[in-house]
């Protein structure tokens, strides 16, 4: 009498070489396939964040706009082009005049650097450096030059890598916000295709709701990121305009760009004090408060990220902020949205097992399905 369970065949030797060669086959293919889709797994990533994100968006413009996907598709990129590629397009020419200006004038001797003010030096622990640097600089130039030839070597090296590496940033979020456009514009084949993935690896009802919790946390990071862009640009450009700081407004919106790219805005406000107290015709009283309200003003993030992120979810907001920063250690800028989306399924997950076991001594049976609820503000 056999013991093998109906429909099953005796494993033979030829039948296992036959299953290793195919897994062998299989194995190959998905790392064929991997190393060569690497180089656009970021731009791909970080697109379709940006697509989740901004969809509910895209669908109320799609509504207004005869339902045509692909308009209101087009109308998002060019918006956002326009937001990102336009103040930067600006600040670079504007900030490659400025080097380039001050570069003429150090070759033909033109250069003057004002004298500093002798309140400088009663400046606690760095004031008398700063004042006898500064009165070196104005009093003869080249020397001051030479002597901080090495540091200003250094310095400019550094600077570079920061250049480039945000110019990086930027082109990265310019292709993946025109590859988003794209994937908007197929959103309802792409949210079947998503939809079916979950529903075969975790069965239709707890798929379905594992993929509605997925896009929700998504959004309700960006809301989080984005909204807290908004928020601190919004302070430093009232703050810069009411210190008297020129281009306040474009300021703004370069805070903005780089508060979306989760860049630090000390590249915009550190400058910003530094001309303040160099350059600006504000009293001491008045540059000091305005160097507080700024500094607050630009690390306020980390006060309104832990607030805003994990609203409208049913996941706990300390879930949702642990994934985020631990994604962000780990992985980068995109692992902020990888890791709250991944830590929030594997909560929901080990909170439905726990639901099951309990069901399951007490006789209810059934499956628990979590509940995911979209943010209030995805629409």
């Amino acid at each position: 009498m056999s013991n093998a369970a109906p429909g099953l065949q005796p494993l033979t030797s030829e039948g296992l070489m036959e299953v290793l060669i195919r897994f062998s086959v299989i194995v190959a293919l998905v790392i064929a396939c991997d190393r060569i889709f690497t180089p656009f797994w970021g731009i791909m990533v970080w697109a379709l964040i940006l697509a989740v994100s901004l969809y509910p968006l895209h669908q109320r413009l799609a509504r207004r706009m005869g339902n045509s996907q692909g308009r209101a598709a087009t109308a998002i990129v060019l918006a956002g082009l326009l937001l990102i590629g336009v103040p930067t397009a600006m600040l670079g020419s504007s900030f490659a005049g400025e080097i380039y200006g001050v570069q003429q004038a150090f070759v033909n001797n033109q250069l003057v650097v004002p004298a500093p003010s002798a309140s400088i030096a009663d400046w606690p622990v760095i004031g008398e450096k700063l004042y006898s640097s500064w009165s070196l600089a104005a009093d003869d130039l080249p020397e001051f030059v030479r002597q901080l030839q090495p540091q200003l070597g250094n310095a400019a090296e550094k600077l570079l890598l920061v250049a480039s590496s945000t110019l990086g940033a930027i082109a990265l979020f310019i292709g993946a916000l025109i590859i988003a456009g794209i994937v908007m514009a197929h959103g309802e084949s792409g949210s079947r295709v998503m939809l079916s993935l979950f529903s075969r690896l975790a069965g239709e009802r707890i798929g379905s709701a594992l993929c509605h919790l997925s896009a929700a946390t998504i959004r309700s990071v960006a809301v989080g990121v984005i909204g807290v862009a908004f928020i601190q640009a919004l302070l430093l450009g009232v703050g810069f305009a009411l210190a008297g700081v020129p281009a306040a407004g474009l300021l703004a919106i370069v805070a903005l760009v780089l508060g979306i790219a989760q860049l630090p805005l000390l590249l915009v406000f550190v400058p910003v004090i530094i001309y303040m107290w160099t350059g600006g015709e504000g009293s001491t009283f008045s540059n000091a408060f305005f160097t507080v309200y700024i500094v607050l003003a630009g690390f306020a993030d980390s006060v309104m990220k832990p607030v805003l992120l994990g609203r409208g979810l049913e996941v706990p907001m300390p879930v949702v902020l642990l994934g985020a920063l631990g994604g962000m250690v780990s992985a980068g800028i995109a692992g902020l949205f990888v890791g709250a989306v991944g830590l929030s399924i594997g909560y929901q997950v080990f909170v439905q097992w726990v639901a099951h076991m309990d069901d399951t001594r007490t006789g209810n049976g059934g499956d628990v399905v979590p509940e995911a609820q979209e943010p209030a503000s995805s629409g």
